[in-house]
C-alpha cells in the first residue's frame, strides 16, 4: 500500500499557512489587548473584567477558569498584574509571539497616555471638569473591581478553608497592615502543604 508524499512545495506553503494563520492571532491579541488597555482605568483589577469578556466570550480563546487561574499566577509573580495577565494570556493562545503581541498591546496605550498627559499635567489639573469626571472613573473602577472579585469567586472550588484563609488574609492585610506580599507567600506555603496533607490522607484511605 502506498502512501502520499509531501512534496518540498506543499510543505512550504503549509509552513506558510501555519505561519500566517500565528501572524494573524498575534495581531488579533495586539489589537485585542490595546482596546483592553485603552478602555481600563484603576489598575489590574478592574482590568480582568474586560479581559475575561474579551478573551472568553468573545474571542472564545480560554475559558473562565483559565482566566482564574492566570489571574492566580500574576498575582504570584512580580510585577503588575495587567501585565503579567496579558502575558499569560497571549502565552496560551499564540505562544511567544502572542505573549510579546499581548504584552505590548496593553502597554502602549498608557505608555502614549501618560507622555501626553505629562506635557499637560499643569494646565490638566485646574480643569474642574477632569476633577468631576475622574470622580465618576473612580466609581466605574470600583464596580470593575467587585465584578472581578464575583469571576474569581464563582471559578474557585468551595472549601471551608479557602473561606478561613480568605478572611485571614483580610484581617492581616486591611488590619494588622502585614505587608500583602508576605500574605501571599504564606498562603501559597498553606495551600501547598494543605494539599500535600490532603492527598497523603487520601492515598492513606484507598490503601
Amino acid at each position: 500500500m502506498s502512501t502520499a508524499k509531501v512534496t518540498p512545495a506543499e510543505s512550504t506553503a503549509a509552513g506558510i499557512t501555519e505561519m500566517g494563520e500565528k501572524v494573524r492571532k498575534s495581531l488579533d491579541l495586539f489589537l485585542t489587548f490595546m482596546k483592553i488597555g485603552t478602555f481600563t482605568f484603576g489598575g489590574g483589577y478592574a482590568m480582568i473584567p474586560l479581559i475575561q469578556k474579551e478573551i472568553c466570550d468573545n474571542k472564545k480563546w480560554l475559558k473562565e477558569q483559565d482566566i482564574a487561574e492566570i489571574v492566580a499566577i500574576s498575582e504570584s509573580t512580580p510585577g503588575p498584574i495587567a501585565i503579567n495577565a496579558a502575558t499569560f494570556v497571549g502565552q496560551r493562545v499564540s505562544g511567544f509571539a502572542g505573549a510579546c503581541a499581548a504584552t505590548l498591546g496593553v502597554v502602549l496605550p498608557s505608555f502614549l497616555i501618560i507622555s501626553l498627559i505629562s506635557l499637560i499635567l499643569n494646565e490638566f489639573q485646574s480643569i474642574k471638569a477632569v476633577h468631576y469626571a475622574f470622580m465618576g472613573i473612580r466609581a466605574a473602577v470600583l464596580a470593575l473591581i467587585l465584578k472581578a472579585l464575583w469571576m474569581m469567586f464563582r471559578a474557585t472550588k468551595k472549601k471551608a478553608v479557602s473561606y478561613v484563609l480568605m478572611g485571614a488574609s483580610f484581617i492581616l492585610t486591611a488590619f494588622i497592615k502585614i505587608d500583602a506580599v508576605f500574605v501571599i507567600i504564606g498562603c501559597g506555603l498553606f495551600g501547598l502543604i494543605w494539599s500535600l496533607l490532603t492527598r497523603k490522607e487520601q492515598s492513606n484511605g484507598t490503601d
